[in-house]
């Protein structure tokens, strides 16, 4: 206990100057770790008002420098000696899908998710989407339904969304893999829900029994998913099981590996649709403008590459406000960080580096004006065309809002998944009169929990109702 103590107090108290300042938290060892978990937003906010764009917490043990300064975050996104990604992405990997990868080449992932998200398979991925979509729609809402039908909207776009990525992506109809898209949707959603606290590592033991049997139910469905290539199976998903099986990962690994596959490819888009309809639902002027601009496109919107700078502009603004991931890293070397300003701090080898663009730049004030409200023609310029100038400190921004990530570890399925929403908010405005329960409604507030982890979810839900569209 002793040499413990001895070691606590030249660790925290003898570090150097140069380093980032320090806030250990009133908590032993603890430090930040639950005000963090609880709201890392107001947290970070209430940090950088303290020490300014850049610090270091502690939490749960671990010491965190957390950069706030997008004219900085090249000095991290760009260092992948000192700076390594994939360390704190398999601790993340163990803790929420029970996997561990030892032989797992990420640059080889990478490269073959390449060829099918953006290579000469993104074509007939989309078609098929498109198909899916179409297909789950009719079936929710029959054309010859006269009657309004009320549900949630995060309900309505999650559960669809989910099931046309899994048909698409995973092949789950006529072939190797049967299994009912909706029995998949709703043991995800029991496992989406305990998602933040198995990646902290907070489960109660109830919670913890129900995670693993969810996830156990899960790899039993998703076991077929890419073992052939038969005309039913997702060419992508069979390319990733065949690299799994190259760097020796058995059969239960991979059945792990897919589960993963399946967050990683369904857990942001459902969201990030939902967010968008509902701040074009509480803005009559923004849906108006998205609804003229998709009559101008209609006959190419489902067809391949199109041009709508007004839905750009409003999906980009919906995702400022509701795209929350951190950017971390783990140091792997010691590290003098230069930023933009002048400044130069060391990072301690053992020590995490995170970034969080919601903060800083998708809520500056500098950089975006009231950065609270939906402005659906925020990235548009006057002329009509898309707007990608902006300042902080008189100096124009490379990074001014980063839903995506960036870099080397940017989102690879990026148009894959824009072109899904806009797909699927085409069809639904198109085909339907869709409307707010209660006119007056306002959007959610959102589960402050879920900072860091992609797309943040609404505390409960927005009440709509829709009908088939009568065309005659």
């Amino acid at each position: 206990i002793t040499c413990l103590y001895i070691y606590t107090f030249v660790f925290v108290f003898f570090r150097s100057k140069s380093e980032p300042p320090l806030d250990k938290g009133v908590i032993p060892w603890l430090g930040h770790a639950l005000e963090f978990g609880k709201d890392a937003s107001k947290f970070l906010n209430r940090m950088k008002l303290k020490h300014g764009n850049i610090f270091t917490v502690r939490a749960a043990g671990r010491y965190v420098t957390v950069l706030l300064d997008p004219h900085s975050y090249d000095a991290v996104i760009n260092d992948s000696d000192s700076l390594d990604f994939t360390r704190y992405a398999q601790v993340l990997m163990e803790r929420i899908f029970n996997l561990r990868l030892p032989h797992h080449q990420p640059a080889k992932a990478k490269a073959m998710m390449k060829k099918h998200f953006l290579g000469m398979n993104f074509g007939s991925l989309n078609s098929a989407m498109g198909k899916h979509l179409q297909a789950l729609l009719k079936a929710e809402m029959p054309q010859n339904q006269k009657d309004w039908k009320e549900e949630g909207l995060f309900n309505f776009s999650y559960s669809l969304l989910f099931k046309a990525g899994y048909l698409t992506l995973f092949g789950g109809e006529q072939n190797n893999n049967g299994t009912d898209p909706s029995s998949v949707y709703e043991e995800y959603k029991k496992f989406d829900g305990l998602l933040t606290k198995m990646a902290r590592g907070t489960l109660k033991p109830e919670e913890k029994r129900t995670a693993q049997s969810v996830r156990q139910r899960l790899w039993e469905l998703l076991a077929p998913a890419g073992l052939t290539e038969d005309s039913g199976s997702s060419p992508w998903l069979h390319a990733y099981r065949c690299l799994l099986q190259e760097e020796g990962a058995d059969k239960e690994t991979q059945k792990k590996a897919i589960l993963m596959q399946l967050w990683a490819t369904q857990g942001n888009v459902g969201p990030a649709a939902f967010w968008l309809l509902g701040y074009l639902l509480t803005n009559h002027e923004a849906l108006a403008a998205v609804k003229r601009e998709m009559e101008t496109s209609e006959t190419s919107l489902l067809n391949g590459p199109v041009n709508t700078p007004v839905f750009d502009s409003a999906l980009e603004e919906a995702l400022r406000l509701t795209a929350a991931p951190f950017i971390t890293r783990e140091v792997v070397q010691e590290k003098t960080l230069h930023m933009a300003d002048g400044q130069e701090y060391l990072l301690r080898k053992g020590d995490r580096v995170c970034l969080f663009p919601f903060n800083s730049p998708q809520m500056d004030p500098e950089i975006h004006q009231e950065p609270q409200k939906f402005k659906y023609d925020r990235f548009l310029n006057e002329d009509g065309s898309a707007k990608r100038v902006f300042y902080k400190g008189g100096r124009r921004l490379k990074y001014y809002t980063m839903p995506w990530g960036a870099g080397t570890n940017g989102c690879v399925g990026k148009q894959f998944a824009i072109n899904t929403i806009r797909q699927f908010v085409y069809m639904v405005l198109a085909n339907y009169d869709l409307e707010l329960s209660d006119p007056n409604a306002q959007i959610p507030e959102i589960n402050a929990s879920r900072y860091g982890f992609g797309m943040l979810q609404p505390e409960g839900d927005l009440l709509v109702r829709f009908k088939p569209r009568n065309t005659h």
